[in-house]
């Protein structure tokens, strides 16, 4: 019988405070979310000492050789040992042979023998043509001329 009369005389929280409470807690799980995304993201960023990109790639369709400068704009030396045009891997076509390492800030030439890879450009065309390496890799597409 105690019981009973102990639930009844028993107040619960208004509707209110019940409500600041749910605010309270979406922000907290807000800040939380948005702090370990940016120790994440920043994280990511420090480990990624090894960047390329590519400074300018040129398809001449008619000869069928790519050109490709890759330049090495992160903080430590890359190296590159593959090359793909449209998935297809032509690494064993560039010159000078691969793998290649670029220091910091340099800039590496490739000449790719499309033609001997079997590849076919056709003109105003665009291939994708991606460049890797054990610790970074850059991928873009480039217009046939």
């Amino acid at each position: 019988m105690k019981t009973k009369t102990f639930l009844k005389s028993r107040r619960g929280i208004s509707p209110i405070l019940a409500t600041l409470l749910l605010i309270v807690i979406a922000v907290a799980a807000i800040v939380v979310t948005y702090a370990w995304i940016m120790i994440y993201m920043h994280g990511a960023g420090q480990q990624a000492g090894t960047r390329i990109k590519f400074d300018l790639v040129s398809i001449n369709a008619t000869s069928g050789e790519v050109t490709i400068y890759v330049r090495n704009w992160g903080t430590e030396p890359a190296v590159v040992d593959k090359v793909y045009i449209e998935g297809v891997d032509v690494t064993q076509h560039v010159t000078p042979e691969l793998p290649e390492t670029i220091s910091i800030g340099q800039v590496l030439s490739l000449r790719v023998n499309g033609s001997a890879a079997g590849l076919k450009f056709i003109p105003d065309s665009w291939y994708k043509v991606k460049v890797a390496g054990p610790a970074a890799s850059y991928e873009e597409s480039a217009k046939a001329k």
